[in-house]
């Protein structure tokens, strides 16, 4: 299936293990996504989502996401759409 690049990481808080996301498409809650960088990658389902701190069920391009990952992320990280 084709990987579209929908954002990039801009910041990572390890203690809660949320990543900050650009998002340059939209996103929304039950997608998959692909995160890749530093030697890294891998694949997650969206649980949840926030914007300032509110929960929000979708999210469009030029939105600033947090999203909880995973695993640790860097920033500069590509997120593609599953």
């Amino acid at each position: 299936m084709e990987k579209k690049k929908i954002g990039k990481i801009t910041h990572f808080f390890p203690k809660i293990s949320v990543a900050v996301v650009e998002l340059e498409g939209s996103l929304k809650t039950g997608d998959t996504i692909e995160i890749e960088g530093h030697g890294n990658t891998f694949e997650q389902k969206v649980e949840s989502m926030q914007i300032e701190h509110q929960p929000v069920s979708s999210a469009k391009k030029g939105d600033a996401i947090g999203l909880k990952v995973l695993q640790p992320v860097k920033e500069g990280d590509v997120v593609f759409l599953k």
